[in-house]
């Protein structure tokens, strides 16, 4: 049982499975031991919840990457759209109200810090070692590829790289995170120390 899980959770929206987010949690509690942890992709800050109570009982941050304007899957007339987070005065999807609302009822405003832009954005001229990384943000090659590309390396030695979204079978979902998963392997710079469903855990050598 995780201490402090609102009881909402289940309500929140998101794509992490429960036995993802207990492993999620497991790996945060360890890592955030050693440093800081960066989220990229966090939605409506379901997985950032897992991710702040874990680092909470290490005093720790997480760093809660996103733009907030929707993955392609999210946008008007695509599968996974959700009108209630749509912002018509805007015209664009905007997940970030809904997130900030989220952590503060869970109590995590003091250990959960919001970066609101692009991955490339944010990594251009980031130098804090980080304990783990979970990327979970854009699925298509492109964004998967930009996020490994900028965040891979400043994951420190022994730290973790956790991948969300992997499915070896296309009819299960997007090749995207999995072939990032298998260029993190190819590299020689991680090796594979765990999976839940469809999390991915590596460890950087």
């Amino acid at each position: 049982m995780i201490p402090d899980l609102p009881a909402n959770i289940d309500r929140i929206k998101g794509f992490l499975a429960e036995d993802e987010a207990e492993a999620l949690y497991a790996q945060a509690l360890k890592s955030s031991r050693s440093g800081p942890i960066l989220e990229i992709g966090s939605y409506c800050g379901k997985s950032t919840i897992y991710l702040g109570l874990a680092c909470r009982c290490n005093n720790g941050t997480v760093f809660a990457l996103d733009h907030h304007r929707g993955s392609e899957e999210h946008q008007p007339g695509e599968f996974f759209h959700d009108p209630q987070l749509y912002d018509p005065g805007a015209g664009e999807m905007d997940s970030f109200r809904e997130f900030r609302r989220n952590i503060d009822d869970a109590g995590l405003t003091d250990v959960v810090v919001p970066l609101v832009c692009s991955s490339a954005a944010a990594a251009r001229h980031w130098q804090t070692p980080l304990a783990m990384v979970f990327i979970d943000g854009g699925h298509s090659l492109d964004a998967a590829l930009t996020d490994y590309r900028c965040w891979s390396a400043h994951v420190m030695r022994g730290g973790i790289l956790a991948i969300h979204d992997l499915f070896e079978d296309a009819y299960e979902g997007g090749q995207a995170p999995y072939a990032v998963y298998r260029m993190a392997l190819a590299s020689g710079l991680f090796e594979a120390v765990g999976r839940v469903a469809t999390l991915g855990l590596l460890r950087r050598l």
